[in-house]
């Protein structure tokens, strides 16, 4: 497996490089949280994303899609982490489309990933239930009736929750709290009567829900798939989640270096340069290992992701986990050399670490995945 990205997937790399920093610098996202948006992005922005074609990253070329890989949607989101670009990227781009191409039948994936392709359909997936993720802890019920589906539960923390047009719910259709089948996939329109989406505050400033469902009617057909069928494909969908957002995570990442770097370049204390301050270089080359070890860790994942390795759980836990500690560890490390004036919402770096307090948290922790890779490991 080459721990590198061959030549498309560098161009589309620089495309969005170029994009991020064009369009959507970090003042893009402050705007957005001074001025209170509803959405948390900005509808031309994705209207720009969309024409650039990142929706149809991950469709199948037989719907109209590109086909270019988790890798290739994973390139754009790791350099629109630079930035902290926020858009429904994730939660459509990746979540959506890979839920209904893992589990809808062939008239859901014509009709709903022709839409996403074109922009005008956005999705979130709606599945933890509780501070700490776990699949398995679903409670939210579907039960049968006449009609077709009653749903009655409620999800926390739906990215992008707030503002989708459709809701991927995941639901227990038999089985109890724990059990790691009888889980389900919906597809629910969140205006539906007796939905109540309420906006979650973060300190990301991002889109997030916790939404609850009280008696929730929806037709037989808005099942996505069999039931009981999303217990066994909803981990291959959070698996492509994991390994994308591990790729955002290092965008992340290697820009909060690289500013802490400037400043260690330019910031002087009793008249000499801090950079030349031999403890902070060790720090500094402490974080650059640990960033170079995170890169190899993301395009393994994505490879096996693409390449459908069977090696796809353990190396998805693997990115997450690298990931996760490594933006923490920076994101420490950066406030710590920028000083008391890195806390300050005068310098950009203090929203790196918002970010990564967040970030760290989907779908599961540092500790969730080093548990979860010991256990697929065999240890």
């Amino acid at each position: 497996m080459k721990l590198v990205l061959n030549e498309e997937l560098q161009f589309l790399k620089d495309t969005a490089s170029n994009f991020a920093k064009d369009k959507a610098p970090v003042s893009h996202l402050r705007k957005l949280r001074d001025d209170d948006h509803p959405n948390s992005w900005d509808e031309s922005l994705w209207n720009e994303m969309v024409e650039l074609g990142w929706t149809s990253i991950l469709i199948p070329e037989k719907y109209g899609g590109s086909e270019f890989g988790l890798a290739g949607i994973s390139v754009v989101l790791q350099e629109l982490g630079k930035t902290l670009v926020p858009s429904p990227l994730f939660a459509t781009g990746v979540l959506g489309v890979t839920s209904i191409n893992q589990m809808g039948s062939e008239s859901q994936k014509e009709e709903l990933l022709g839409k996403i392709l074109e922009g005008k359909l956005t999705t979130a997936l709606a599945i933890d239930e509780g501070s700490h993720h776990e699949p398995a802890n679903t409670e939210l019920t579907a039960e049968k009736n006449n009609d077709g589906w009653v749903l009655n539960g409620e999800k926390v923390f739906v990215i992008d929750g707030s503002s989708a047009d459709l809701l991927i719910v995941i639901a227990r259709t038999s089985g109890n709290k724990g059990d790691a089948q009888g889980l389900s996939a919906f597809i629910v329109d969140p205006n539906s009567k007796g939905i109540n989406r309420r906006k979650v505050p973060t300190a990301d400033s991002r889109n997030y829900a916790n939404i609850s469902f009280e008696d929730v009617t929806i037709a037989a057909e808005e099942i996505l798939g069999e039931v009981d069928g999303a217990s066994d494909e909803i981990h291959k969908v959070l698996d492509f989640g994991r390994i994308a957002m591990s790729a955002e995570m290092l965008g992340n990442t290697e820009e909060a270096f690289a500013i802490t770097l400037n400043y260690l370049k330019e910031r002087k204390q009793f008249g000499v340069l801090i950079g030349s301050f031999q403890a902070l270089q060790h720090r500094a080359a402490k974080m650059f290992c640990e960033i170079e070890l995170t890169k190899s860790a993301v395009i393994a994942a994505m490879h096996a992701a693409d390449e459908n390795s069977n090696e796809l759980e353990r190396l998805s836990s693997l990115a997450k986990f690298q990931a996760g500690t490594t933006l923490h560890t920076v994101s420490n490390e950066s406030i710590q050399m920028h000083g008391g004036i890195g806390v300050t919402d005068e310098y950009d770096i203090g929203f790196y670490l918002k970010r990564a307090r967040v970030a760290e948290q989907i779908f599961g922790s540092s500790t969730y995945h080093k548990s979860r890779y010991a256990d697929i490991s065999g240890y």
